[in-house]
Order: structure tokens, then sequence, then C-alpha cells
């Protein structure tokens, strides 16, 4: 099929191999020539991602049988609405749908009306003195999200990225025109983890788990980026997610889908469900209409050999073949290179020197993002995240290792985290998990997900027993 792919990222450059997999013809609509997918597509247009017009007359003129769209700016300017217009149809929600990410008061008002409780309190405020008065309403820590889109880097925390409720206050009131708004939320204690799902007229098919590293610096220190790296385990869970608790992520999901047709909005497309696993099960903290990056290259590296053309095609049209959807058991890590000083003050211009059959040969995929192609080999970076290098293996800590050798193929003036995935991290994840748990464990004890050992489900035993 004809399939027209929407964004220029690493993420469409996952999604699209995949698809290149599959046979599909590509139509790629980007703002910048991703030099992975240029070598992938049938043909491109340098679109920019809301130009709603500018796509959906493309995609008729090229005869699109349907489409995908990546990333969240395109499913705010209505493009999924004008695609379906022209008959395209599209595995991305419309304009009003998409509301679950792209208005945060819309979500979690929605969320309230259908009885849907595992979510912070939450208060909305769009003056001066209704931030001034939400601020006094806490006595407990709180986070501060701005009402509309921040490409992920928006949420301030308590403790982490401001220590007085008035700096939260202050930091409020610069949303309260341009963003519509601001939510404060009860800041909740645990670990977040990641719920992608495939979502059509015919149900909600979940993907495997994946847990994202939004801070910019070592030891989660530093700005929120749009993430810096993710990883998921083999069994699909995490170390620190037993199956109990991913099972209740997908009902919150499957029960949130309920909620938007109870009021009449269809939804066909990803939906990802931003959750932390807290001692007493997850809480949900945010949705967003469509993959995740860089979660969403951790599922499309792990697709089984079947066919994602048929399965997008059938989240567009509305009906999907559950076989299709199929993971393989394997544990991924995702590294973004991202240029110097990213995310406050990036620093554009540079090059790498990017050795791709070296990396391929250490079992790492490539995935390229906010470059230009300079030259055989050689990228020059923009002020966003550069190239995802994308790992697997049986264990999670070997997945990142192979990851770190692929560096050595890798040239020029860059930034990473060297540290998501590693086993002292993986340890401190499940550490402040199990420590979280104990005091519940008398009365209702919550085991971890301990399968990265092929240990019992019920055995918290050490850190090593579960990162392998």
């Amino acid at each position: 099929m004809r399939v027209l792919l929407v964004g220029g990222g690493s993420r469409e450059h996952a999604i699209g191999s995949v698809l290149h997999r599959a046979e599909a013809k590509l139509l790629v609509a980007s703002k910048n020539a991703n030099p992975g997918l240029e070598k992938l597509a049938t043909a491109s247009r340098r679109l920019d991602p809301t130009d709603a017009v500018g796509i959906s007359n493309w995609a008729k003129a090229e005869r699109a049988d349907y489409a995908v769209i990546g990333p969240e700016a395109a499913l705010s300017a209505g493009v999924a609405d004008a695609l379906e217009g022209v008959q395209v149809p599209c595995a991305g929600p419309t304009k009003a749908a998409a509301q679950v990410e792209t208005s945060k008061r819309f979500c979690r008002e929605l969320l309230q009306r259908n009885g849907i409780t595992e979510t912070p309190r939450f208060v909305f405020a769009q003056s001066q003195s209704q931030v001034d008065d939400a601020v006094k309403g806490f006595s407990t820590p709180f986070v501060v999200k701005p009402a509309g889109l921040t490409a992920g880097k928006g949420v301030w925390v308590q403790g982490v990225d401001f220590e007085t409720a008035e700096d939260g206050a202050k930091y409020a009131k610069q949303f309260l025109t341009g963003a519509g708004g601001v939510v404060f939320e009860e800041k909740v204690e645990g670990e977040e983890f990641s719920q992608m799902a495939f979502v059509t007229d015919s149900g909600v098919y979940p993907m495997p788990a994946v847990q994202d590293y939004k801070r910019a610096g070592e030891g989660d220190t530093g700005a929120n980026t749009g993430g810096m790296g993710s990883y998921s385990q083999r069994d699909h869970l995490l170390p620190f997610l037993p199956n109990s608790a991913r099972e209740k992520a997908v009902d919150i999901l499957r029960r949130s889908v309920a909620a938007l047709r109870r009021e009449g909005l269809r939804y066909r497309g990803v939906l990802y469900g931003g959750f932390m696993q807290t001692a007493v099960g997850p809480t949900l903290l945010e949705f967003n209409a469509r993959f995740g990056d860089p979660e969403g290259i951790n599922a499309m590296t792990l697709y089984e050999d079947g066919d994602m053309d048929e399965l997008l095609f059938g989240v567009a049209t509305g009906r999907v073949d559950p076989n299709l959807v199929q993971f393989r058991l394997r544990s991924t890590v995702v590294k973004y290179l991202v240029p110097p000083g990213y995310p406050g003050s990036p620093k554009a211009g540079g090059q790498l020197q990017v050795d791709e059959p070296a990396i391929e040969a250490l079992g790492v995929h490539v995935y390229f993002g906010s470059v230009d192609t300079a030259g055989p080999g050689r990228m020059t970076l923009s002020t966003s995240r550069s190239i995802a290098l994308a790992g697997e293996a049986s264990a999670i800590w070997e997945a990142g290792e192979r990851v770190e050798s692929a560096l050595a193929h890798v040239k020029g003036d860059y930034q990473v985290r060297h540290d998501i995935a590693t086993k002292s991290d993986l340890s401190k994840r499940w550490e402040h998990m199990r420590k979280l748990i104990a005091p519940q464990a008398k009365s209702s004890p919550l085991p971890l997900s301990v399968a990265a050992a092929d240990a019992p489900a019920s055995s918290l035993g050490d850190a090593s027993q579960v990162i392998g």
C-alpha cells in the first residue's frame, strides 16, 4: 500500500523502517529531509507537519491508501481531519479526540466525568488569582503543567525544578495566556512508565511497557527534555512493574477510550498512557495521542515479522487482526545523541560522522532525527534530538552495553546519557520501588517483576536477581 507518513524525526524513521520491511510504499511529509527516511521513501515532500491543507492535498495527489501521523503538533493542527476530508483514512486521532494530549484540562475533566479515578488530584487555573488559590490548596508537593503542548519540556516538579510554592506560582503564571492556563497536580511518588496501545473501533491492543528518561543529565538531573532514552524488558514488563500493574494500566486505557466514545469522539491511532507505578498500583499522569518518542522506537524495534502495513491500515480503517500485534520477547535500550547544550541552549551546526554498517553489526539500529546530510556518513546537527541508537538483547543492561559500544562508531561533539539502563541505574529504580512497597507489604503485598532473572514474581530478592 501507499502510506503517507507525517513527520521527520527518529520516531518516524523507526516507524518507516518497519513499514518498509512490510513492503509499503512510503510517502514522507516532513519539514526536514531525514536521511534515513529519504532512503526508504518512494516520494517525499518538504511540508510542515502542521500544514493540514498542504499535506492532505499531497496525499490525495499521491493516491495514499492511508496515513500515519507522528508528531503531536500535526494532530493539534487537525491534519487527521483534513486527510479524512479527502478520503485518506488516518492512523492518528481527530483534532477533537487528540485533546486527551493537547488539552490537559479537557483530559482531566473527561476522566473525572467518566469515573476514572486513578489520577492525581488536580486544579485548573487561568488567572493570577486562581493560581494563588490553587497553590494555597496544596499542603503537599505539587506539579505544574501548562495546559497546552510543550513538547514534553514544560512540566515542573516541586523539589526538583523549584522549591517553594511561591516559585511554582511564578512559573505557572507564565502560561496563563499562550498555553491556555495551567494545571496543578499533587506530586505522586513512584517510578514512571509508558504504556502504549493501538486503538481502533475493534479494540485496544497493548504494546510492551517502556520506561523513559526525561531529564537531560546523568542521574536524572537537569532540565526536562523530549526524552533522552528509554528501555523495555524482554517480557514486556519492567523490573519494578508486575503484570497485574501493567494489566491495570491497559484497563485504564480501555476505559478512557470508552469515555471518549460515550462523548461522541472516535479514536483511531496510538494512545500513550504516562503512568506512575506507586506503592498501590499505577496512577495515570498524562496521555499522548501518538507514539511516544523515544518509546515508540523501542516498540518498533521489537515488532515481530508481522505486517505493520496491514496493522496500521486496520487502525486507520477501524478493524485490526489481533494476530498482527506481535512483539519479540527481547529487551531494548534507546539512547539519544543530542547537540551540546540541549535542551536549554543547544548548539547547532556541529557534525557527526556515523559508521552505520559498524553500528548495525553490533545489533544496534540507527534512527536519524533532526540532522541534515553533510556527505557520506556525515550529519550536521540542528537544535533538537539528532540520532537515536536502539540496541536489543536478552537482558536490559546487555542491550544498553551494545549501544555504548556503538558510540565508538560515532565521531563528533554531542551529548548522551551513559547511565540509561545500566545495572546500577536499574538497581536504583528497583530498590526505590521496593522501599515504597515495604510499608504496604504487611497488609497488601505487591510483588515486583523479576522476570529478567526468571524468578518467581512474588519474590523481592535483591536487585541482582531482578537486573540479571
